[in-house]
């Protein structure tokens, strides 16, 4: 990603898992204000971490003073396994989390995840809400609904969807946040991948990070 990115590798239950890790600032943060795990999207359909939007949510995490980290998941780059449907990605990325926290203990914890990212991210949210221990928030893109069985989400989460996602429909994302009562925001014109609109999935990061979800105004 950049010349400051810290490769590195951590042992999963299938094997080595290869990880990289993005600090922000030095000069603006002396030390990270938090943490944030990303996902990328599908391993079977040339998913890597070093997906364009999953990089723009590091970059976004970077901006906002975290210590932003990302994984490929099984069997993708140097990491070993094979596919899992979600559920051995899952435990890698919890993997990953106790790997980062014993590294930077007690930092504010964010999940963010792209296409089959966001699923796994959202089942980890679940994982750690059981545990008593929830993320501050999550940022989910081009969310997986339809695709899996994506869980309920926090009513922060910051939602971002394609208005012409062919992948997908931006319908199965409304059907899923229904019930939920949960808004959305929707890119005019922007694909499953946002080509030539990656710049407001950072933007709105920044600008709405730190507001408050209306219930707890």
């Amino acid at each position: 990603m950049n010349a400051q990115t810290q490769r590195f590798t951590i042992d999963g239950d299938a094997g080595v898992l290869e990880c990289a890790l993005d600090l922000p600032d030095a000069t603006l943060f002396p030390t990270p204000v938090g943490l944030a795990l990303v996902g990328h999207p599908h391993p079977l359909y040339g998913g890597t971490m070093d997906n364009k939007v999953t990089q723009t949510l590091v970059r976004g995490f970077v901006a906002l003073g975290y210590a932003a980290v990302r994984m490929n998941f099984r069997g993708v780059g140097s990491s070993a396994g094979q596919y899992d449907e979600g559920r051995g990605e899952t435990d890698d990325m919890d993997k990953l989390l106790q790997h980062m926290q014993q590294r930077y203990p007690g930092l504010p914890l964010a999940l963010a995840g792209f296409s089959f990212g966001s699923f796994v991210q959202a089942k980890l949210q679940q994982r750690l809400a059981a545990r008593g221990a929830p993320p501050e928030r999550m940022v989910l893109v081009g969310s997986a609904a339809g695709k899996w069985d994506m869980p309920d989400i926090p009513a922060n989460t910051i939602l971002i969807h394609g208005e012409l996602d062919e992948t997908i429909p931006l319908s199965d994302v409304l059907a899923w946040l229904r019930p939920q009562d949960i808004p959305v925001i929707v890119i005019p014109g922007a694909d499953h991948f946002f080509h030539r609109k990656l710049q407001h999935i950072k933007r709105l990061m920044l600008e709405m990070w730190h507001r408050r979800p209306a219930a707890q105004i």
